[in-house]
């Protein structure tokens, strides 16, 4: 069977970026498909995703009435893509669609089956001491929890079959999508493979970014798949 990958971009009031990450993300020779959720934006980035979804078939476009979070978003990509394998990829330009080839590697050589980027390893990014200090927490309770290797918990890049991650009866809603994710997969058995990719961060003030209390929901996310529930 042909290879094919979705990339599944969700977005909320990006219009500053979102028009460039799609036009990059439609050069790359890599994505059979690539399904865009908008989650209730209200700062013109609806209009220039209802351009991009009649300029190529590969684009297939779903509209959230209201906001509902980055996990409804792309829990709803993964079950409208059409790909057998989905790729997360943020609306904004922090990760580069170049390092898609990385993370396809060890897919296409049949070394994994599901693979996550690493802003962590090799690499050296910007990222603040802030952020670098609260991915370290999250990513240490989930090797403490699940016996995981990983280093980047919460990166952004996720690339995985369509019908493992169906299995898992995903629920988050808000940024506990990533701890949810990586503990149903981990606490099923699987091996997490990763690969290094570059990271540009914004600012706080330029865009959205994980606080305290997402933090802290991620924490309990976190102990809820290890101890409490499937």
């Amino acid at each position: 069977m042909r290879f094919s990958l979705s990339v599944v971009i969700p977005v909320y009031n990006e219009a500053a970026t979102v028009g460039k990450l799609v036009s990059r993300v439609l050069k790359s020779p890599y994505p059979t498909e690539i399904v865009i959720v908008d989650d209730g934006s209200t700062d013109g980035t609806v209009g220039i995703l209802r351009r991009l979804d009649r300029s190529s078939k590969k684009i297939s476009l779903y509209l959230q009435k209201t906001n509902q979070g980055k996990g409804a978003s792309v829990r709803l990509g993964i079950a409208r893509a059409k790909g057998k394998y989905i790729l997360i990829q943020d609306a904004d330009l922090e990760y580069s669609v170049s390092d898609y080839a990385k993370l396809l590697a060890p897919i296409l050589s049949g070394k994994a089956q599901i693979v996550y980027g690493t802003r962590f390893t090799h690499i050296k990014n910007n990222v603040t001491p802030l952020s670098r200090a609260s991915n370290w927490f999250l990513t240490y309770l989930t090797k403490l929890f699940f016996g995981s290797s990983i280093t980047d918990m919460e990166c952004c890049f996720k690339l995985f079959p369509k019908k493992l991650a169906l299995k898992l009866d995903l629920k988050a809603n808000r940024f506990d999508f990533e701890p949810e994710i990586t503990a149903k997969f981990l606490k099923a058995g699987y091996t997490i493979e990763e690969v290094p990719v570059s990271y540009n961060p914004r600012s706080w003030k330029e865009g959205k970014k994980i606080n305290v209390i997402d933090g802290i929901e991620a924490v309990i996310t976190l102990l809820k798949y290890r101890f409490f529930e499937n």
